[in-house]
């Protein structure tokens, strides 16, 4: 793509995953399993964060510390977080093989983007052991990034431009102001605004709208548009350049932002 040195994409929701499901399902597995349910749009207000924050956020929330406080006597703290994370890791590697398909249009549109000279960076609130085994499993169905990273390898994940940084050094891309970040939730629109990059928000295949492609196609025209005018109107309100349907719908929006860059444009 000229003009534009790379994309930075987030995986779950965005390449794999349609509707970010195995998160959703793992941290409703282990608030269950600790006698603490936590409805699902709750689960999802937090998604795209590092699993560890994603945690901590939805144990402040104080309808679940009220919860908590009745179920074990007091309020939660730090050592619960590490408890429920250390039952969350596990958790995800069982579930992962079986939410791990490349959303549909993923792999055409990264042949594009390299074809055309453009890198592909990944960023993922995902583990580094979670973060390795989705990419064995998109490598097997014919995706894969030039590098990614998860939030551990750069000490604290989104809305933290750190594992940006760190792939742009990596990979020697340069300038930032002329890359694009593309992920389906408000953290990955403000990690790519915080480092300095165009942004595209995806909202049919992501988080906002929480189905799978089996389930959107099910939907009538009239249910279609209702939810994607709510998912675009939170990924704008996030800060988001663009929104776009799914990664298959990306390419004639880089193409207008490489025009912007071309004549001089900055993120904004």
């Amino acid at each position: 793509m000229p003009n534009i040195p790379a994309v930075f994409l987030d995986w779950a929701g965005t390449v794999v995953d349609h509707g970010s499901l195995a998160p959703v399902k793992a941290l409703e597995d282990i608030f269950a399993e600790a006698g603490v349910p936590v409805a699902r749009p709750l689960v999802r207000r937090y998604m795209g964060l590092a699993k560890k924050d994603h945690i901590r956020n939805i144990l402040e929330e104080p309808e679940i510390a009220a919860k908590w406080l009745a179920r074990y006597g007091a309020t939660p703290e730090e050592n619960d977080v590490a408890r429920l994370y250390a039952r969350f890791e596990p958790q995800m590697m069982e579930l992962l093989a079986g939410y791990a398909e490349v959303i549909s249009g993923a792999v055409q549109t990264a042949e594009a983007l390299r074809a055309g000279g453009t890198k592909i960076a990944g960023t993922t609130g995902y583990t580094r052991a979670m973060l390795d085994q989705l990419e064995q499993l998109a490598g097997a169905q014919g995706y894969r990034t030039d590098k990614s990273l998860a939030p551990e390898d750069v000490g604290a994940g989104r809305p933290y431009p750190w594992m940006c940084f760190r792939l742009a050094i990596d990979l020697r891309i340069y300038p930032l102001s002329a890359c694009v970040k593309i992920g389906d939730t408000a953290s990955d629109i403000e990690e790519g605004r915080n480092a300095g990059m165009w942004t595209i928000g995806l909202t049919r295949s992501g988080n906002s709208i929480g189905l799978t492609e089996i389930e959107w196609a099910a939907l009538d025209s009239e249910a279609k548009s209702l939810l994607i005018s709510a998912a675009n109107a939170e990924l704008q309100a996030a800060g988001a350049h663009y929104t776009a349907e799914s990664v298959a719908h990306i390419l004639p929006i880089l193409d207008e932002i490489a025009g912007r860059i071309a004549a001089g444009e900055l993120p904004r």
